[in-house]
C-alpha cells in the first residue's frame, strides 16, 4: 500500500503543499480543524481563508520580488496562484482577490481531487508512529496543544509567541556619505560561525540635539497601530517599541538604543554626535541590514516618513517594515534542515508562516516546496533544493539559515535573532547590470529598476531549469 501523506492545517500552505504533493502522485490526507474548533481570526471553514487581506500584493513579475514569486509559482503549477488568478478583483497592478470565491473554488479543487482527503479534525499533538510523512502547516494561529507539544518536542526555544521586529533596510539605499561603519569602543564582536569581527560592525547614522528632538517628537506624534483583541501581547522591557521609549523621556533613546557613546564620526571626526542610530548587517550575503532597536507599533506609512528622517536614511528602502504582534514561528534555521524537515524528526516537515515567512504569497511558496520535497521522498523521486538565484530559493534560504544569529538579544527570546520575512530582493544573490554604454550611464532609480529586472530574468531562468530537474527517480544504492 502506497504511503501517505499527512498535512496538518489547511491555510494556503497546507492548501498548497497538499494540491503539489497529489499532482506529483502522492495520497494526501489534509486535517482541517476547522469548524470543529475555530480560531479568533478566521471567519468561514473554507480552506485558504484570506483573513488579514485579499491582496497578494504586485503582479509584476519584472521589477518587484512578491511578483517574481507569483510568476514562479505560476511555473510549479501552483493551486493559489491558479485560484487567485481566477477570482481576481480590480487593484491596479497588485493581484487582488475575491476572498469567498477564492477559498470556495480551493476547497473545491482539493475535494474533487481523487488522491487528497480532507478530514475535518483537530490535531492537538505531534504525528503518531505510523504517519509515515507529516507536514504541519498551521499558521501564526496555530493551536495551543499542538504548539505546547511542539515545544517540548524541541525546547523551549523553538517556538516564538511574541514577535518584535525592527525595521530591516536595503544596504545599497543608505548613504554612506552620512552613516559610516564602526562597532561601539570600536569592540570586535563575534560573527556566525564564531569568527572574530572587525570593530566596524555596524553602520552608524548620527543626529545632532535638534534632529534628535524633531526624530523623538515624530515617534510621539506618529499615528500608532493597535493589538487586535486575541493577540494579547505584553511588552518586555528589552524589546519595547521605540514610541513606548521615548514617552518614558525625552533622553530615554540617547541612553539606550540610540547612545552615542563610544563612536566617532568617521566622517566629521571633530563633531560629537548627540544620539546615534545603528544598523547591523541581517542576513549573510551583506545585502539588508537591521535598525537595532527600532521594534514599533508605528503605522507603515509614518515608519516610512520618520526614518527617513533619520541622516544617512533619507533615501532608505525597507525589505520590512516594523512590529510587534503575537506571532508563532519555529526557530527554523536551528530546528530545520534545508528541505525543511524537523532535524530531531525527519519525518516531519513544516511549512507556511509557522517556518518564518510573512505574507499569504510566501506561506503558499513554502508550502509548495514542503509538498514536493515530501512526495519526492516518497517516491523515490529526485527534488533538488531551488537555486538561492530564485525567489523559491532565496526565501527558503532564509527560513533555513540565511540570517545571522546573535547573542545579544533581549525579552522573551534572548539568543535569537531569526525574524520573518517577506520575499524582497535583499534576499537573493546580488548581480551586476550589464555594463553596456546604455547600463553605464544609468543613475538611481533607473539603475535600480535595472538591477532587479535582472535579478528577476536570472530568477526564472534558473527556475525553469529547477523545475526541469524535479522527477528523476533516484538511483538504488
Amino acid at each position: 500500500m502506497a504511503e501517505v501523506l499527512h498535512i496538518v492545517g489547511g491555510g494556503l500552505a497546507g492548501s498548497e503543499a497538499a494540491w503539489a504533493a497529489a499532482n506529483l502522485g502522492v495520497r494526501v490526507v489534509l486535517h482541517e480543524m476547522r469548524p470543529v474548533r475555530a480560531t479568533p481570526a478566521h471567519k468561514t471553514a473554507g480552506l485558504a481563508e484570506l483573513v488579514c487581506s485579499n491582496s497578494f500584493r504586485s503582479d509584476d513579475a519584472e521589477t518587484n520580488a512578491v511578483g517574481l514569486l507569483h510568476a514562479e509559482m505560476r511555473l510549479a503549477g501552483s493551486l493559489v496562484m491558479a485560484k487567485g488568478d481566477a477570482n481576481q478583483v480590480p487593484a491596479g497592478g497588485a493581484l487582488a482577490v475575491d476572498r469567498e470565491g477564492f477559498s470556495a473554488d480551493v476547497t473545491a479543487a482539493l475535494k474533487a481531487h481523487p488522491l487528497i482527503e480532507i478530514v475535518r479534525e483537530e490535531v492537538t499533538g505531534l504525528p503518531p508512529a505510523d504517519w509515515a510523512s507529516t507536514i504541519i502547516a498551521t499558521g501564526p494561529l496555530t493551536a495551543p496543544a499542538l504548539a505546547a507539544a511542539i515545544a517540548a518536542e524541541n525546547g523551549e526555544e523553538a517556538l516564538a509567541f511574541f514577535d518584535a521586529i525592527a525595521p530591516i533596510v536595503h544596504y545599497d539605499s543608505i548613504d554612506l556619505g552620512v552613516a559610516w561603519f564602526q562597532s561601539r569602543y570600536d569592540k570586535a564582536g563575534h560573527q556566525r560561525g564564531g569568527s572574530a569581527g572587525t570593530g566596524k560592525d555596524y553602520l552608524n547614522c548620527p543626529m545632532n540635539r535638534e534632529q534628535y528632538e524633531a526624530f523623538v517628537d515624530a515617534l510621539l506624534a506618529g499615528d500608532k497601530t493597535e493589538f487586535r483583541e486575541w493577540e494579547n501581547v505584553p511588552y518586555f522591557d528589552g524589546c519595547l517599541p521605540i514610541e513606548v521609549m521615548a514617552e518614558r523621556g525625552r533622553e530615554t533613546l540617547r541612553h539606550g538604543p540610540m547612545k552615542p557613546m563610544g563612536l566617532t564620526n568617521a566622517h566629521r571626526p571633530h563633531e560629537k554626535p548627540y544620539a546615534v542610530v545603528q544598523l547591523r548587517q541581517d542576513n549573510a550575503l551583506g545585502t539588508l541590514y537591521n535598525m537595532v532597536g527600532f521594534q514599533t507599533k508605528l503605522k507603515h506609512g509614518e515608519q516610512v516618513r520618520i526614518f527617513r528622517s533619520i541622516p544617512g536614511l533619507e533615501n532608505a528602502e525597507f525589505a520590512r517594515l516594523g512590529g510587534l504582534h503575537r506571532n508563532t514561528y519555529l526557530n527554523s534555521p536551528k530546528l530545520l534542515d534545508a528541505t525543511l524537515r524537523l532535524k530531531g524528526r525527519p519525518g516531519i516537515r513544516f511549512a507556511g508562516q509557522i517556518t518564518g515567512c510573512e505574507g499569504y504569497v510566501e506561506s503558499a511558496a513554502i508550502g509548495l516546496l514542503a509538498g514536493r520535497f515530501a512526495a519526492a521522498e516518497l517516491l523515490g523521486l529526485a527534488q533538488p533544493q531551488p537555486p538561492p538565484t530564485t525567489a523559491f530559493g532565496a526565501l527558503l534560504a532564509h527560513i533555513t539559515g540565511g540570517h545571522l544569529s546573535r547573542g545579544e538579544e533581549h525579552g522573551s527570546n534572548a539568543g535569537r535573532s531569526f525574524q520573518p520575512m517577506n520575499i524582497n530582493f535583499g534576499l537573493f544573490p546580488p548581480i551586476e547590470v550589464d555594463r553596456t554604454a546604455e547600463a553605464g550611464r544609468l543613475r538611481g532609480k533607473e539603475k535600480g529598476l535595472a538591477r532587479k529586472r535582472a535579478l528577476s530574468a536570472r530568477a526564472l531562468a534558473d527556475c525553469r531549469a529547477w523545475l526541469a530537474q524535479g522527477g528523476q527517480r533516484v538511483a538504488a544504492e
